[in-house]
């Protein structure tokens, strides 16, 4: 199977059996969503969705944030991972909200990633879900999972990861391709013991035909394209 075709088939099974797919974060507008990005960093979105609540109540604009200390936020955010450097990143990313962008959180790459706590992938995660933009983030379900689906090849980063991924996805499917990878990753393609046997991309895949010793001639492969 060539690269394209590997691609082509992903796309066209996420699109039947996934045709929904966004960020399991909750948030109402894009400052919401900056906090809750930066605070997910090595913490699952069940915790953050926990946590944000209280802080958007108690910090509803960058403004309020901006005024308060990383003593203050640490209190509401002990919970997560790096408590210590996310408070002062958060009260960072306020204050340089207030000073350079008049309060609005931006929407591109190069202003994003300024902010205290913001990397290529956050600042992504923005770009694509608040601002409509075609971008590709990715962080460590989307890195494992290109690699083993084999949509990428032999990626060792997650910047070459995405290059990769944005080379071969259509422009238009890229916002909902970074959530199917993502879902996939955390749900079914997990980091140990992924549920192969659960997962439809089984034929697609390189890992699974690669550790199965299955191809599209195997007996098992032609059950399940007939069924098809």
């Amino acid at each position: 199977m060539t690269k394209k075709e590997r691609y082509k088939k992903v796309i066209e099974w996420f699109e039947v059996n996934m045709p929904v797919a966004e960020t399991e974060l909750h948030y109402d507008n894009a400052y919401q969503l900056l906090i809750a990005v930066i605070l997910s960093a090595q913490c699952t979105d069940k915790r953050i969705n926990m946590i944000t609540p209280k802080i958007f109540e108690d910090f509803p604009t960058p403004d309020t944030m901006a005024a308060t200390t990383p003593e203050v936020i640490y209190e509401y955010i002990k919970s997560v991972s790096y408590p210590n450097n996310k408070s002062k990143h958060l009260v960072g990313m306020a204050q340089m909200l207030m000073k350079d962008f008049d309060g609005q959180v931006p929407d591109t790459l190069e202003e994003l990633i300024k902010l205290p706590g913001v990397g290529r992938k956050t600042a992504n995660v923005v770009q694509s879900v608040v601002f409509n933009k075609a971008a590709m983030a990715v962080d460590t379900h989307v890195f494992r999972v290109s690699n083993r689906i084999g949509l990428t090849t032999n990626s060792k980063t997650p910047l070459a990861t995405e290059k990769e991924l944005v080379k071969y996805i259509p422009e238009k499917l890229l916002s909902k391709a970074h959530h199917w990878l993502i879902l996939h990753g955390r749900y079914v393609c997990i980091a140990r013991n992924p549920k192969c046997d659960k997962c439809g991309l089984q034929l697609m895949c390189k890992y699974y035909c690669d550790t199965y010793k299955v191809t599209t001639e195997t007996p098992k492969a032609r059950k399940k394209i007939i069924k098809s």
